[in-house]
């Protein structure tokens, strides 16, 4: 071997293409999933918590709130799936951070593996997680009594707006993720914000029993939206306007806290 040959530098790695990218993610994405087998907590999070939701919020508030627990359940359950879906898009900030905390990501910078794969997997599984939770609400919830009065398309179509919403409401939760110093924190961020934004809404009580005061930032709150369309496509009330309306939300907070947490991400990687 010459010297001009050990001088001669390195071909950069070539990157994984489009298909291989897929691949990674998927690959990645089962990871994140078959991880809830050793981390039964998380599993308390997507099943137990919900259903203790559904059960606490129609039997104790019910009565009070639309005279019978059956009624206040047709008012309600899209507002908890609403609310479950806001705190359930916080685990992909949660379980990001874990990994960048952990070193995972940059084992996986070593790798051949799609720069974008590690992010788009963790999106990816958490949207399976939240089509799990969503449809364990239902289930439950028509257990109780809950009907859809649309049939299988409203249902459908319910669940396929819910999740466009999470998807992009998660990119608040991926910038969290990115920038804190600990999975801890997204948590406490998700409380400060989530519980406030979801009760200030009309997810379990109705706009008109609010003071007039607060009326007016529930009308343009989102979750009050998206409870306000889900009511619509699964049981009665307007659902042309309401749909668009998220539709517009999931757009705006897609187009403003996508590239900020890949720009973040970028950063800290």
């Amino acid at each position: 071997m010459t010297a001009a040959t050990l001088a001669a530098p390195l071909a950069p790695a070539r990157r994984p293409g489009v298909v291989a990218g897929l691949r990674h993610t998927f690959t990645l994405a089962w990871r994140s999933l078959v991880q809830i087998r050793h981390n039964p907590m998380e599993l308390l999070d997507l099943s137990i918590q919900p259903v203790m939701f559904v059960l606490l919020f129609t039997y104790v508030f019910g009565t009070a709130i639309a005279g019978t627990p059956s009624d206040y359940l047709k008012f309600a359950l899209p507002g908890i799936i609403v609310q479950n879906a806001f705190f359930a898009t916080m685990t992909t900030g949660f379980g990001l951070n874990t990994d960048l905390t952990k070193g995972v990501f940059d084992r996986l910078r070593a790798l051949p593996v799609a720069r974008w794969a590690p992010l788009a997997g963790r999106i990816l599984a958490d949207t399976v997680k939240q089509a799990w939770s969503v449809a364990l609400l239902i289930g439950v919830g028509m257990i109780l009594g809950f009907r859809v009065n649309h049939g299988v398309a409203g249902l459908l179509a319910a669940f396929l707006l819910l999740l466009v919403f999470s998807l992009a409401a998660s990119w608040i939760s991926v910038l969290v993720g990115v920038l804190v110093s600990e999975p801890d924190k997204v948590q406490i961020f998700g409380f400060m914000v989530i519980f406030p934004l979801t009760f200030t809404s009309n997810a379990f009580v109705p706009t008109d029993k609010m003071p007039s005061w607060l009326q007016h930032w529930v009308e343009i709150n989102p979750a009050t939206i998206l409870a306000d369309a889900l009511r619509g496509l699964l049981v009665s009330g307007p659902v042309a306007g309401p749909v668009a309306r998220s539709l517009i939300w999931a757009g705006v907070l897609l187009a403003v806290f996508a590239p900020l947490a890949v720009r973040a991400l970028r950063r800290r990687v």
